[in-house]
């Protein structure tokens, strides 16, 4: 009983009712000590890496379209262009950076 009378008192107040104090109860002993400013870095630390850009690690990454030339005579530059129809993304230029 003596550690509980050192440590601070808080006061309990109503949530519904405006200055009605419910009851006083001791400060808990984890919030007593001291802040360990490695274990704050670390924490803040490895929370920013949730908000990273993801990136792929694979040699094809970019890679995984079935794009084929469609050669000469179509008036068309000779690029690799998506393969079938029916959605906006076929006939388009694959990989342009040739």
């Amino acid at each position: 009983q003596e550690m509980s009378s050192a440590r601070p008192v808080i006061s309990v107040w109503s949530a519904t009712e405006e200055n009605k104090k419910l009851s006083s109860v001791s400060l808990p002993d984890v919030l007593l000590c001291p802040i360990r400013h490695d274990i704050v870095h670390r924490v803040h630390t490895n929370m920013n890496k949730n908000k990273r850009q993801p990136y792929a690690v694979n040699a094809k990454a970019g890679m995984q379209q079935s794009a084929i030339s469609w050669g000469t005579g179509r008036a068309v530059s000779r690029i690799p262009r998506i393969a079938g129809g029916g959605t906006h993304r076929s006939g388009q230029g694959a990989f342009g950076n040739m």
